[in-house]
């Protein structure tokens, strides 16, 4: 996802770049100088299981108060339901239920109930933003990234994630160099895998190689050019009996 928005979505034209995945957990990776940093491991940007809460809750990787502990799609449903949220199955205009329709108690259902003035379901997603933001502006502190771009599940809940989110970063993003940091929602959709395979494969070959690439499909290009325009002026050949 990290290089396919880098590279024709909502990264391209920025050299260093934090992108996210915000789902069922926390992910991301990181563009450094216009290139993929994987780190050894391939876990680089793995933003999730940064601590934003030092006395918060017991995090699945073992640590506290982790971004995905907090901000991932489980999190956000389970501490609305334990704040008192009652899901909705929201057929109707009004919110209210339908006979033989499953309460949406996921994410989404509390997006829908955001959606509709639910002060709860607000709670929730403004204390997801939160510590998306601080998990943000912390690495754009340190490595300087320009932007953040958020895909996944969660982010389809529109400005019902982003707005907390960009309020919140005011308070964490304070020193002069990440103060224009961007935060918008990723454009490739379930296309970023493939795409991202593609930009990868470029991405991580080592500089000599690449350029090598770069300089066969330009030569290739050229060769192919210039044999068509050939062949729109030779002449054309006598007919045969």
């Amino acid at each position: 996802m990290t290089a396919a928005e880098h590279w024709l979505g909502a990264a391209r034209g920025y050299a260093n770049a934090l992108c996210m995945v915000v789902s069922t957990g926390v992910g991301g990776g990181l563009i450094l100088n216009n290139r993929l940093h994987p780190g050894p491991t391939g876990n680089a940007g793995h933003i999730g299981h940064i601590s934003v809460a030092f006395d918060g809750a017991p995090c699945v990787c073992g640590s506290r108060g982790c971004v995905e502990s907090i901000a991932s799609g489980t999190a956000i449903a389970r501490w609305a339901l334990d704040q008192g949220w009652t899901p909705q199955a929201g057929s109707g205009p009004d919110g209210s239920d339908a006979p033989g329709v499953a309460r949406d108690a996921t994410a989404a259902g509390v997006a829908a109930a955001a959606a509709q003035g639910d002060p709860i379901a607000l709670a929730a997603f403004d204390r997801a933003g939160r510590a998306l933001a601080a998990a943000i502006a912390a690495a754009a502190t340190l490595v300087e990234t320009d932007i953040a771009v958020i895909g996944g599940g969660v982010a389809a809940a529109g400005d019902t994630l982003f707005g907390p989110i960009r309020s919140h970063l005011a308070q964490y993003a304070t020193l002069s160099f990440v103060q224009e940091l961007q935060v918008v929602p990723a454009t490739l959709g379930t296309h970023a895998g493939l795409i991202g395979a593609a930009a990868a494969a470029t991405m991580l070959l080592p500089p000599s190689a690449a350029s090598e690439s770069q300089s066969s499909q330009s030569a290739s290009s050229e060769s192919a050019s210039s044999e068509s325009e050939s062949a729109k002026s030779a002449p054309a050949a006598a007919p045969t009996a």
